[in-house]
């Protein structure tokens, strides 16, 4: 029970000197990474920019002792920090003390809830987002962050929490655009672009070892921070309207408590559920790809704890909500990360930068850091899914397009609860129809499929009717009105099958519909059987009268059914 809870205890007994020196070289490139991400994504959730230093000290040690991968890197990302700021916004106004609070407090219940979930193993309310609604969402947010970014590269002043309001403000504004900050905003995402694209060919060309070329290529953000510091110290740019980041408190962060009110909590809750089930979607998703390239496993529910903690830690130490990092994670593990000590030391990297570097990033300009924002979420804007998608669902497609305009045009959390309430709302729409077909024997077999899709074998006085669905509360309607009209249309019948292969429960709703088709059809003569019944399927059943009621048998297989009931006199066409 406490290495399920504590998997520190798993690898800390194998850990060696050369996992030690794998996990410190990680940590370094993680650092230097992490350093413009974690002030970015401050000011991104409309924070001050050394709480993003604070969110990622003591959650990256949290989840080093509850986290279940190797080389996960948690700390804040793009859109968490985005929904915080839309969450956190409609409590306090940016700027103030109550909106820090208000963002200590989100990360609070949202590692509460986090927690509760890993508890009672409830990772699959995760199901709930459906791999289109996320990559509308994503692809959504964004958007909706790099356009945000846009007033620190001109330089104004705009507001706004989705696109239309963000573009709004932006063209109200010419006239205030402050050239130097342009200069610095466009300079430093067209070096950022070039050096993520091809800074490392050039290196690899220019015969530098390819670990070196990739760790080179990984501090782009720190090279355009350093040079963006300097010329805005030696050019005197601030006193020319450049806004840099100013003065940043040198020193660990102070233990920080949440509001403990029951007003706060209420309105915070459903944006605090949205951000855990989305940082775990994305965490998760993660973790698994990049555990399964050395072979190893995370255990879901354990990784609600370890990010439920590492929440937690953040709140008490001024931080805002955390997950795990996508370009993070990948870097550490390229970097060689062994174990989630790589963490530690990060965050052990961030504290020394917090003690003893802060002053020096007093003349970073805000420009600088949008540009690391911009470049780095435009890469998660994939509109070309949509094309995916449509070619291959209308339904899903229609979810992710729905996701992605209420997304832009409505703020992320309308955005995202629309998708997956039109999801929910396809699924039933789609169970509640489902495909169910006629079937026979395939001649010469004990196969069966459909009779408009194969030259199948049938009887005149026998119809199987195969039903792809489970049966539930939503489609019981259906399988009645779908029998009564085969009976009708078949006078002849005196045999019905009721062939359930993907039938992997009947709740009491369907049980009713099954006794009402029993009872009518014994009334009008038909013998009501079923077949391929699963046997989960078949222990409720038997739970019930409806075995004892029911007219004809249950056969282990069609071929059974299809051999008891079968009339010898030959086959003949069906009407359907």
């Amino acid at each position: 029970m406490l290495k399920r809870y504590l998997p520190i205890l798993e690898w800390a007994k194998i850990y060696d000197r050369n996992m030690l020196s794998s996990d410190l070289i990680a940590a370094l490139i993680v650092t230097i990474m992490l350093i413009p991400q974690s002030l970015a994504y401050a000011l991104l959730a409309g924070l001050p920019a050394e709480v993003g230093l604070y969110a990622s000290i003591l959650p990256l040690i949290a989840y080093t002792v509850f986290g279940t991968s190797r080389t996960l890197a948690v700390g804040p990302v793009a859109v968490v920090s985005l929904m915080t700021a839309a969450a956190v916004g409609n409590i306090a106004q940016q700027g103030t003390d109550a909106y820090v609070l208000a963002a200590i407090t989100l990360a609070f219940i949202s590692g509460v809830i986090l927690i509760l979930m890993g508890v009672f193993r409830l990772g699959l309310l995760a199901n709930f987002l459906s791999h289109p609604v996320i990559s509308g969402f994503i692809s959504a947010s964004a958007i909706i962050i790099a356009a945000s970014q846009l007033k620190h590269i001109f330089g104004v002043e705009v507001s706004g929490h989705n696109l239309l309001d963000i573009l709004l403000g932006l063209s109200k504004q010419p006239e205030h655009i402050n050239i130097p900050t342009l200069i610095i905003g466009i300079s430093a995402i067209t070096f950022l672009f070039c050096s993520r694209t091809y800074l490392k060919t050039i290196l690899l060309r220019m015969g530098v070892k390819a670990r070196l070329a990739d760790i080179i290529t990984k501090t782009g953000p720190v090279l355009v921070v350093i040079i963006t510091i300097l010329a805005t110290w030696i050019g005197d740019l601030e006193n020319q309207g450049v806004k840099v980041i100013g003065d940043i408190p040198q020193g660990l962060p102070s233990l920080a408590l949440p509001q403990f009110d029951a007003e706060i909590w209420q309105q915070l809750f459903i944006s605090a559920l949205l951000i855990s089930i989305v940082g775990f979607v994305e965490s998760v998703s993660v973790a698994q790809t990049l555990a399964a390239k050395r072979r190893q496993r995370i255990s879901p529910d354990q990784e609600l704890i370890g990010l439920g903690a590492s929440n937690i830690a953040s709140s008490v130490s001024g931080g805002f909500p955390v997950t795990g990092g996508f370009s993070r994670s990948v870097v550490n593990f390229e970097a060689g990360a062994e174990t989630p000590a790589a963490g530690a030391f990060t965050a052990a990297g961030i504290a020394l930068v917090t003690l003893f570097l802060t002053p020096l990033i007093f003349f970073l300009p805000k420009a600088t850091l949008a540009a690391t924002i911009i470049v780095a979420v435009l890469s998660l804007v994939d509109l070309a899914a949509l094309k995916r998608t449509w070619i291959y669902s209308r339904k899903d497609f229609s979810a992710m397009l729905v996701t992605l305009i209420m997304t832009l045009l409505q703020g992320v959390e309308i955005g995202i609860i629309a998708g997956v309430g039109l999801s929910i709302f396809l699924h039933l729409y789609r169970t509640s129809t489902p495909h169910s077909a006629l079937v026979g024997r395939v001649p010469g077999t004990e196969h069966f499929r459909n009779i408009d899709r194969h030259k199948v074998d049938t009887q005149k006085h026998m119809l199987t009717l195969r039903i792809d669905e489970s049966l539930y509360f939503a489609n019981a309607r259906y399988l009645e009105d779908r029998i009564y009209a085969l009976v009708s249309l078949n006078p002849a019948v005196k045999h019905l099958i009721l062939m359930c292969p993907a039938v992997n429960l009947i709740d009491a709703s369907a049980l009713e519909s099954l006794e009402a088709i029993n009872a009518r059809l014994k009334d009008s003569g038909v013998t009501f059987h079923l077949s391929e019944v699963k046997g989960p399927v078949m222990d409720k059943l038997k739970r019930s009268h409806f075995l004892n009621d029911l007219t004809g048998q249950v056969f282990l297989s069609q071929y059974d059914a299809w051999q008891a009931l079968r009339n010898t006199a030959g086959t003949a066409s069906l009407d359907v």
